[in-house]
């Protein structure tokens, strides 16, 4: 048996981790190992607390959830960190994005999604609250660019020139904001095909993971 996912929950609301804490430690395979009430709290705790998976809050006192994220993946790359916001629309969420989160949910999230995302996020995945995905695009399309390379020219569409016809399917599907399951199920293929793509699709566009493939579906054209 593998040891159980490391989360630490990071939120001004002592209820609001209490609530989430009880949810994940129901869980076999998830436990967490650390909470904090603010950023600057967070970072301390990650420097002397192993941790897999981050749910950071976006507004808290002292230093807040952008600043934390940024700070906390800079010192941590192997951190994975999930923003958690009461709006689906805070611009803040958007740039948490931007500093390099896995994705977001909203804090009324159910129990169940819950545990999902922070086991697609361990898993190497991104999460985007689904009911929000398109409304976040048009705020994060022009935050989240695909990093230029010598071979690739800067406009969204030139970064699809080496993707197969397969390929562009995938990403516009993920653009829909689908998860592996649903593209698996529209394209009636196995889920180990659909992993390949969207690790064809990360390589081939210099996207550094879900998120900003989303973002370049939207700005390509591929999501209207």
């Amino acid at each position: 048996m593998t040891d159980p996912v490391r989360l630490m929950l990071v939120d001004d609301q002592e209820l609001v981790r209490a609530g989430f804490a009880m949810v994940l430690d129901s869980c076999d395979d998830l436990t967490v190992v650390a909470q904090a009430g603010d950023g600057e709290q967070a970072l301390a705790e990650l420097d002397r607390t192993p941790v897999d998976v981050v749910l950071m809050d976006v507004r808290m006192p002292k230093l807040d959830g952008i600043e934390a994220t940024r700070r906390a993946i800079a010192a941590h790359p192997g951190l994975r960190v999930v923003v958690l916001t009461t709006f689906d629309l805070d611009e803040s969420v958007t740039a948490a994005i931007g500093a390099g989160a896995s994705g977001f949910l909203l804090k009324d999230v159910k129990p169940d999604d819950l545990i999902d995302a922070v086991r697609t996020v361990h898993s190497g995945d991104s999460v985007v609250d689904p009911v929000s995905t398109r409304r976040l695009l048009r705020a994060t399309a022009p935050l989240l660019t695909v990093p230029e390379r010598p071979e690739a020219a800067p406009d969204a569409q030139a970064a699809l020139a080496d993707l197969t016809p397969r390929e562009r399917e995938v990403l516009e599907l993920v653009g829909q904001g689908r998860s592996n399951s649903e593209i698996q199920a529209e394209l009636f293929v196995s889920a180990a095909t659909v992993k390949t793509h969207v690790g064809h699709l990360l390589a081939k566009t210099g996207s550094r993971d879900r998120v900003q493939l989303v973002a370049l579906a939207f700005r390509a054209g591929l999501v209207a």
